[in-house]
């Protein structure tokens, strides 16, 4: 599975991707940057005025290798992929799940309970580091908060409750995320989540590192045959990749939240690599969205020990072994979805 890790990140504008029988090229005016073996990738993503053959989309199509496509800010445009696989009756028992009220409440709460839990842990993470002040004070009273949102959840039936607790729990996150952040303060403060467009530095750094994360997730649950659009959390909307957002939220926290933070506190990125538009969205430059690439990059070759297979694995085989869970659940391999739970 070592190869799913492999993702092919294209960013430099007007880049060229074409084949040379197995292999994946990549061309700049003309000239010949990159060339890569098919088989040696799990996807390729390409941002802002990238092009590539069609020739090209049918090697990954026939080699399982997913092509998608953002704006140079992140926004996700279109995926190209080869023909759905996976066993239909998988599929068809994920419909009826969604349309089960009991049995969509023992996901969503799975999804929910690690999401806090989570959260919680990166929030207690900091209180451990921090010197007595009104900060350390902030972020001990969110973790008490966080814990009492962790009880009811685990009371809770309805899911829309359980949404209502989700939202709860990350208005609570979210007010103390200025805490964690310890360096260069003048160009990296948060206020509010806000998106669609980014309006701060921290938020354009968030929203694509999500973007990233909801890529990686959406492959590994067409890599198990299961639907990304159809999910339990979140509802049904064309063009939204539900399950994949269901998904993600449990890997929030500790892959993009965390490495977010590192990348700040460590001086990994400055506020000159961020650029405010005439409509107040804020953009990385290309150098800055290269450095954060490599990042979640090496983040994803890290190693964890997995707290329900208790075996090690790469923080990159995350959403794969999760969605493989999942899919184990919805087959009836497993009483219950196993949610990540950082420990």
């Amino acid at each position: 599975m070592k190869h799913l890790l492999n993702t092919l990140y294209v960013t430099t504008q007007g880049s060229y991707l074409t084949r040379d029988g197995a292999t994946v090229l990549v061309h700049l005016d003309q000239e010949e940057k990159v060339r890569l073996p098919v088989h040696t990738l799990g996807s390729i993503v390409c941002f802002g005025q990238v092009s590539c053959s069609p020739w090209l989309m049918a090697l990954c199509a026939e080699n399982n290798v997913a092509m998608s496509f953002f704006t140079e800010r992140g926004q996700f445009l279109a995926r190209v992929q080869g023909a759905v696989r996976g066993n239909v009756l998988l599929r068809r028992e994920q419909y009826r799940r969604a349309d089960d009220p009991k049995g969509t409440s023992a996901i969503v709460r799975s999804l929910v309970l690690a999401k806090v839990a989570n959260c919680r842990t990166v929030v207690m993470r900091a209180a451990r580091e921090r010197s007595p002040d009104p900060e350390l004070n902030a972020l001990q009273a969110a973790a008490v908060q966080l814990a009492a949102l962790l009880t009811s959840v685990e009371a809770t039936s309805a899911v829309d409750s359980i949404r209502g607790l989700e939202g709860e729990s990350a208005r609570v996150y979210f007010s103390v995320f200025d805490h964690l952040i310890t360096a260069s303060k003048d160009s990296f403060f948060f206020r509010e989540r806000n998106r669609r467009p980014p309006m701060d530095n921290v938020n354009a750094l968030l929203s694509f590192l999500y973007t990233l994360l909801v890529h990686d997730v959406e492959a590994a649950l067409e890599g198990v045959g299961l639907d990304p659009c159809v999910g339990f959390l979140h509802t049904d909307r064309p063009g939204r990749p539900s399950l994949a957002l269901d998904l993600m939220e449990e890997f929030r926290p500790f892959l993009a939240d965390r490495l977010a933070l590192s990348l700040i506190n460590r001086r990994q990125v400055n506020g000159a690599g961020f650029k405010a538009t005439e409509s107040g969205a804020v953009t990385m430059d290309d150098e800055t969205r290269k450095t954060v690439l490599v990042a979640w990059q090496q983040r994803k070759q890290e190693e964890i020990q997995h707290p329900f297979l208790g075996e090690g694995i790469a923080l990159g085989l995350l959403p794969h072994v999760q969605a493989l869970l999942l899919a184990r659940h919805l087959r009836g391999d497993l009483d219950a979805y196993p949610a990540f739970f950082w420990r």
